[in-house]
């Protein structure tokens, strides 16, 4: 990552507002990566995603293809706009990791998903624990590149030892805040996996 940065002495919020930014961009993907972690319960964003290739066009995500809802905790209901794709639609699905097989009444897609098992269970909270250690790395990451911009500032001095002392203690606390969302996120959602 190639930050620009001018840093001016005593502007602490000229550091601490384009780090937030920066790592606010990584809870962002983390609650994305979360979407697709599926719960016990039906969720459309399982699904709005998979590329349909459908009336010889390149693959579009399903959501741009019909209505998608979740009328209950195991179910999942597709609703396209025009009904002959219905097959297309279907055949993405099967492909897709979802892993569960479609069904349709000549005019919705039926997504019946099964109760999950423990070992179902126990892969996703491993699935969560990587995604959540990838976001970590990531804002650790990011913390790095501002510590290089205010070593590199404080060895040219275009700032005080004060005001690096200063910035270091704010890159450290907004990182540990934004870990610790991201290890909140992780918690609920494995909850969420976990509660059968």
């Amino acid at each position: 990552m190639a930050l620009e940065l001018q840093l001016i002495e005593n502007d602490v919020n000229g550091f601490q507002k384009p780090m937030e930014a920066e790592m606010s961009k990584t809870i962002k993907h983390f609650e994305g990566e979360l979407v697709k972690i599926r719960t016990n319960r039906a969720h459309t964003s399982l699904v709005e995603s998979i590329e349909v290739a459908a009336y010889g066009q390149a693959p579009m995500p399903l959501k741009t293809l019909a209505v998608l809802s979740a009328p209950d905790a195991r179910l999942i209901s597709v609703q396209p706009w025009d009904a002959s794709i219905i097959p297309d639609i279907e055949k993405a699905i099967a492909a897709s990791d979802v892993g569960v097989n479609p069904r349709n009444d000549g005019k919705v897609v039926y997504l019946q998903l099964p109760e999950m098992s423990s070992t179902r269970r126990d892969e996703l909270v491993k699935l969560l624990g990587k995604k959540e250690e990838e976001s970590k790395v990531t804002l650790r990451n990011i913390r790095k590149d501002f510590n290089n911009i205010i070593r590199d500032a404080k060895k040219d001095k275009t700032i005080s030892e004060n005001f690096f002392n200063r910035l270091e203690d704010v890159l450290q606390k907004v990182t540990d805040t934004f870990v610790k969302k991201v290890e909140e996120m992780a918690e609920k959602k494995k909850k969420d996996i976990t509660t059968v």
